[in-house]
């Protein structure tokens, strides 16, 4: 659960700071938060490379050097404006809010439920499940339960 905090909070610095391109630990937890956030929209790319920048060519994740290597991620802008304005998270590691299908359905419909507010317009809900992390839209497709990590809009 850590990893998506960090996430979180560097998107958000990246689109704050007006960057073109952001570096972030590469992990699998990572790696799917940001093929969600390619998948809706919120980045325009996703590469892997070293703490110096993305590679050029494939170069294979090992236990030598696993420390330097990074997800880049390339922010997205529309009418110099950023298209993510604000991500975070909603589970912590002391307090992780799990849900079931139904419930994905209620705050979905942006209805709230328990302490998390619903979705509204234009807003996604991350969430991991057995099947991986995806969408919460993905989840109720799927009739699939999980853990709610983080909501970006």
């Amino acid at each position: 659960m850590v990893g998506v905090h960090d996430l979180c909070a560097r998107v958000q610095n990246g689109f704050r700071a007006r960057l073109g391109c952001i570096a972030v630990p590469e992990t699998k937890l990572n790696l799917a938060v940001s093929r969600v956030l390619y998948s809706q929209g919120f980045v325009s790319s996703v590469t892997r490379g070293t703490h110096l920048g993305p590679d050029d060519a494939y170069t294979p994740t090992t236990n030598l050097n696993v420390a330097e290597r990074r997800l880049w991620l390339s922010l997205k802008y529309y009418q110099d404006e950023p298209v993510l304005r604000k991500m975070h998270c909603i589970s912590r590691p002391s307090r992780k809010i799990n849900c079931n299908a139904n419930q994905f359905q209620i705050l979905a419909a942006g209805q709230p439920w328990s302490i998390v507010k619903g979705v509204v317009p234009g807003e996604i809900m991350i969430v991991s499940t057995i099947r991986g992390v995806m969408e919460v839209q993905d989840a109720i497709k799927l009739g699939l339960g999980g853990a709610l990590l983080a909501r970006a809009s």
